[in-house]
Parts: structure tokens; C-alpha cells; sequence
């Protein structure tokens, strides 16, 4: 049976008890107090889940240089670090676009181009906060009035007409063959790359669409004008296909 001091006795229990240190200290004072309470090899076995050499390991240890004993000889290798020269080159390349087509470089992609692991590649990122992966958009307006009517659209949700039903439409842009209006900003560290939310159209054709949300049908109406008239006349049509018998609602988009 181990013999410890009330020095010895009260760190270990410390360690044994804590719920922020590494797994392997908890479980190396529990194992030397489990021999100082006079536990047998077998009764640890069980109650730690470990074997008898690491039992006989960790008390030989203990006996030769106390709690300096318990520390782990082996301390892992230390994370490599890319060289400034490395860095730079991934970084320059992330700033330009894929030859490729793509839209955006992914970790693996540019760790192929360059040569190194795509581990290199995401650490680099971490450290520089790039994220080549997420888009934002602003809008710039030039509508010396832009504030006001801003208000009054906030305002119409906010407070809405006494027994008015308020609705919002709009377009699925994401499908159009669109030109940006402003220049796009750059990836950069820290900050996302980021369009200009206006826009050109290069020639549109007008889908309209109504999702019947218990079967997933789809009703759809293109036109060649995009009118309120033409939207009206496309839920009329949608509600006369509900009144004909199917009574569940559309979601419109």
C-alpha cells in the first residue's frame, strides 16, 4: 500500500476530482489514491477500467518521483507550422479565381494545385479568417428618397391596415442570367467575398409557380411580361384548380 503525505493526498485528490483537466491526469491520481486506500489490483482493474502493467507503470513511477512521476514522458509532436513563404503563396492564390470554372476554391482544390495537404491549406485559412466558402451581398442605392420608402414597407408589416392580410412575393433571382450593377469586392482576411445586389437582366422569361404543399404537385405558368395583372391572373387559376377539389393550400413563390 502507497503512503502518501497530506500535501500529497490533497493534490491528487484535487486532480481526481476536477472536471477541466485532461482525462489521463483525472485518471492517474484516482489510480494512486486507489492504491493508497490499500486496493488490490484486481478492485482497480475493475473500477478503472485499465490493466495491471499500467497499474504497476504508474506506482513505480509515483514511488521514484512522486507527483512529478505522474506527468506523461511522451508529450506528442508539436502542430507544424506553414513557413511565411508557404502562407503567402496560398494566400495569393486564394484571392484569384479557380481556372476551373468554379465558383470558389475548396480546401481540397487548392491543396491539389499547390502541392501541400488540404490540412496546410485550412490552417492557413483559420489563421487569416478566410472563408472562400461564404458570399455576402450589399446593396447600394442611389434613391435620394431610399430611406423613406424603406419606412413606409417596414412600417406596413409593423402596423398593418385594421383586418388587412399583409403578403410578401418575390423573385427567385438565383435561376436568372444576371450581370452585376457594381463591382465585385474581393475575398479578403476577415471578410467574405461580396457582390453588389443589383443587377442586370440579360433577357428573362417570367416562371410562375405554386407548390401544393400535402402532394408536392407543382402548378406553373411562364408569360412574357411580369405584371401584377399576370400574377393575379395566375392565382386566379391557381384557386380555380384548389375549387375544383383540391382543397389543401399552394404556397405561391
Amino acid at each position: 500500500m502507497l503512503k502518501l503525505t497530506e500535501a500529497e493526498r490533497e493534490e491528487l485528490t484535487r486532480l481526481a476530482q476536477s472536471r477541466a483537466l485532461p482525462a489521463g491526469e483525472v485518471f492517474r491520481a484516482r489510480l494512486i489514491l486507489a492504491l493508497a486506500s490499500g486496493k488490490s489490483y484486481g478492485q482497480i482493474e475493475t473500477e478503472l477500467q485499465t490493466s495491471r502493467p499500467t497499474i504497476a507503470r504508474w506506482k513505480q513511477r509515483f514511488e521514484v518521483a512522486r507527483l512529478e512521476g505522474l506527468q506523461p514522458r511522451y508529450q506528442g509532436t508539436k502542430p507544424r507550422t506553414a513557413t511565411p513563404t508557404v502562407q503567402a503563396k496560398v494566400l495569393r492564390r486564394t484571392l484569384e479565381k479557380p481556372s476551373d470554372g468554379s465558383t470558389h476554391w475548396s480546401c481540397r482544390k487548392l491543396a491539389g494545385v499547390l502541392g501541400m495537404s488540404k490540412s496546410t491549406v485550412q490552417r492557413i485559412w483559420a489563421e487569416e479568417k478566410l472563408k472562400p466558402h461564404r458570399l455576402e451581398r450589399y446593396m447600394a442605392s442611389n434613391d435620394p428618397e431610399f430611406e423613406a420608402k424603406a419606412a413606409d414597407v417596414i412600417g406596413l408589416y409593423l402596423n398593418p391596415p385594421q383586418h388587412a392580410a399583409v403578403f410578401c412575393v418575390d423573385e427567385k433571382t438565383a435561376i436568372q442570367a444576371l450581370d452585376r450593377l457594381d463591382p465585385v469586392l474581393p475575398l479578403s482576411p476577415g471578410r467574405a467575398e461580396r457582390h453588389g445586389f443589383e443587377y442586370y437582366r440579360h433577357g428573362t422569361l417570367s416562371l410562375y409557380a405554386a407548390l401544393h404543399v400535402k402532394t408536392g404537385a407543382v402548378q406553373g405558368k411562364t408569360a412574357k411580361r411580369h405584371t401584377s395583372a399576370e400574377f393575379v391572373c395566375f392565382l386566379e387559376e391557381v384557386y380555380s384548380e384548389s375549387a375544383l377539389g383540391q382543397r389543401d393550400p399552394y404556397r405561391s413563390g
